[in-house]
């Protein structure tokens, strides 16, 4: 059996604009859960955000920048977008995602704005007792990991997003990129 062909996750674009290093990921397989992905699920997004934005350089140096969000749910909340801005980064992305109702996951798309198309075929996750992850099997040095992208701590006026890697099957996670959002009132 060959490899699947690697893809590059959903916020590699970002974070190349951001001064990280590009990595691939394998397409990830559907989540095994038995509460299927529904409609609605990131409205909780739709509106105006600040974003307090934390990036692992290395063990124990952090990069601190600041960026804003618009996002808004369309097609009855079968669709959530998100415009993401970085002045400081001269950056600015889309986020696309997009609920596959037949396999009961969402497809989580990213689009860097100076490429002008997504960079994935979509990474699957779904939300369990109020977080949504969304991994990304891959290859590092040989050996397997996973890439999350996870959305925790939702209320009304904030929430947060983090990348993290797991290099033991999910066991642990070492989180490397933090976005703590608030809403703009």
């Amino acid at each position: 059996m060959s490899e699947p062909k690697p893809r590059i996750r959903r916020r590699t674009v970002l974070m190349s604009a951001a001064g990280a290093s590009l990595a691939n990921a394998l397409p990830a397989p559907a989540s095994a859960s038995p509460v299927p992905a529904r409609a609605g699920e990131f409205d909780f997004l739709n509106g105006e955000w600040t974003i307090a934005q934390r990036r692992l350089k290395a063990p124990g140096d952090w990069d601190v920048f600041e960026g804003q969000a618009t996002c808004w749910s369309i097609l009855g909340g079968v669709a959530s977008v998100e415009e993401l801005r970085i002045p400081a980064r001269d950056f600015s992305g889309m986020g696309l995602r997009t609920l596959d109702a037949a396999n009961g996951v969402w497809l989580d798309y990213w689009m860097n704005a100076k490429v002008g198309v997504p960079g994935s075929a979509g990474t699957p996750g779904r939300f369990v007792d109020g977080v949504g992850n969304f991994d990304s099997p891959d290859i590092e040095d040989g050996k397997p990991v996973i890439y999350r992208g996870c959305w925790d701590q939702i209320t009304a006026t904030s929430c947060r997003w983090r990348q993290g890697v797991s290099r033991d099957a999910g066991a642990t996670w070492d989180w490397n990129w933090i976005m703590e959002w608030t809403r703009v009132a």
